[in-house]
């Protein structure tokens, strides 16, 4: 088994709250949401961003969200409140700092006094200088579908065709650098069959987890980008056959040839499982 200091961080569901939306910001700490993402960004109207930048300040100082990971979205380099809200980052110490409309490594520079910046993918500038933006000091990457859609002038449908090779074009500069990838935001909160048919689809494509807009959201994406029980069981069995043979380069395992490349995704996905299994605990308690 993998030891506690070595278990990955889940970021299976990373719901945005509006930071505006003071009762929204209370209840996100009974939610079982791995990450929140405080928005003072797209879901703040002009005439809110103050009121917005002052409510997560006081949210972050006043604590209470146990072990959830706590982002705050910025508003972009160039509009009016950037500079503010980098202030306020810097003062209230979230864990990191998402940076929407990132399209060069550049953006990297960002000063936020040595706090994690994550990068916003949602433009066709930024598919294009992916490698360059995975290679950057950004640990996450999230894709912006929304507003990669409108500017590709398509359509989110089921499947997303028209997105399919920036979805996977951000997940393979993830794999490269070492990067979590996290999917965008599915819209229709009304339709939980879709929902978990699109955070199916985004497991199948190699992301670590996804953005959210609602609570109603949170399980779909908890279940679709965990490990299953019979994952974690294969996992085991895997670890357990190359412990009882330390030397063997490869082994029959449950009647398939195994490699010890297939030892190393075991490993992490027995480390994902355990991690996942203490957060949830943690949190229902």
């Amino acid at each position: 088994m993998t030891d506690p200091a070595d278990r990955p961080r889940p970021r299976r569901s990373a719901l945005y709250m509006p930071g505006a939306n003071a009762r929204a910001l209370e209840k996100a700490r009974g939610l079982p949401a791995d990450v929140l993402i405080f928005d003072l960004e797209d879901a703040v109207a002009p005439d809110a961003k103050d009121l917005a930048r002052r409510q997560v300040a006081e949210a972050l100082r006043t604590g209470g969200y146990g072990r959830r990971e706590l982002a705050v979205r910025i508003n972009g380099i160039g509009t009016p409140w950037h500079e503010g809200d980098l202030a306020m980052v810097r003062g209230a110490r979230p864990d990191a700092v998402v940076l929407p409309k990132v399209e060069d490594a550049d953006a990297a520079g960002i000063e936020a006094d040595g706090l994690p910046l994550w990068a916003m993918v949602e433009t066709p500038r930024a598919i294009l200088a992916l490698p360059r933006i995975a290679a950057a000091a950004f640990p996450v990457l999230i894709a912006g579908t929304n507003d990669l859609a409108k500017d590709l002038r398509a359509p989110l449908v089921p499947g997303r065709a028209a997105l399919q090779t920036a979805l996977q074009s951000l997940v393979i500069a993830a794999r490269a650098h070492g990067r979590t990838a996290l999917d965008g935001v599915f819209n229709d909160i009304g339709d939980a069959e879709a929902m978990a048919a699109e955070c199916a689809e985004g497991a199948a494509l190699g992301f670590d987890g996804k953005t959210l807009i609602h609570p109603s959201q949170l399980a779909a994406a908890n279940a679709a980008f965990a490990p299953d029980a019979d994952a974690v069981r294969d996992a085991r069995a895997v670890i357990a056959a190359f412990a009882a043979q330390p030397d063997a380069g490869v082994l029959k395992v449950d009647g398939r040839m195994t490699e010890r490349l297939h030892l190393a995704e075991a490993q992490r996905i027995d480390a994902l499982a355990a991690a996942i299994g203490q957060s949830d605990q943690e949190m229902s308690s």
